[in-house]
């Protein structure tokens, strides 16, 4: 028997839900934080750009952007798959500071400010987060494989690490 894998692709500002034996993959995360929310053997990544939608000043938002939109949509489709949301755990990376610029405005940590709207949407839905490679100044790519729960993270000129 042969068991073909798939690598689910997740675009900028997008969110997929996969079972196993795939795997789950989003490029270009800079100051965006991927997160992989999963249980045994169905997981959900999404690719956060900014940490809140109500500064958005379009009427019509792409929920799957923000955190604070992006991850009550991914658990709305992960218990869709039939999940208990009692068993979910989750893993982040990303949030860089991506401008070479120093500054005390908070607006411009956009990388930071991801990384706390994330883990505070994931805390106001009680999912632990039990591992992270967030910060830095440097771009990321992650690979999360749903049957070992293993989260592969390629940070540029840095080489590759899981978590």
């Amino acid at each position: 028997m042969t068991i073909i894998t798939t690598v689910v692709k997740v675009g900028i500002a997008d969110l997929q839900v996969a079972q196993v034996p795939n795997t789950l993959k989003t490029s270009g995360l800079g100051s965006c934080v991927g997160v992989v929310i999963y249980e045994q053997k169905v997981a959900g990544l999404a690719h956060v750009m900014l940490p809140d939608s109500t500064a958005s000043k379009k009427s019509i938002v792409n929920e799957m952007k923000y955190a604070d939109t992006s991850i009550d949509l991914l658990l709305e489709q992960l218990l869709t798959e039939g999940v208990c949301k009692s068993k979910l755990k989750a893993k982040i990376a990303g949030g860089a500071h991506m401008f070479s610029f120093q500054s005390d405005n908070n607006m411009l940590k956009i990388g930071q400010r991801n990384v706390e709207a994330v883990l505070a949407k994931l805390k106001e839905h009680k999912i632990p987060v039990i591992a992270q490679d967030v910060g830095g100044n440097k771009g990321r790519t992650i690979e999360f494989n749903i049957e070992t729960g293993m989260l592969e993270v390629r940070t540029v000129n840095s080489g590759v690490m899981q978590i």
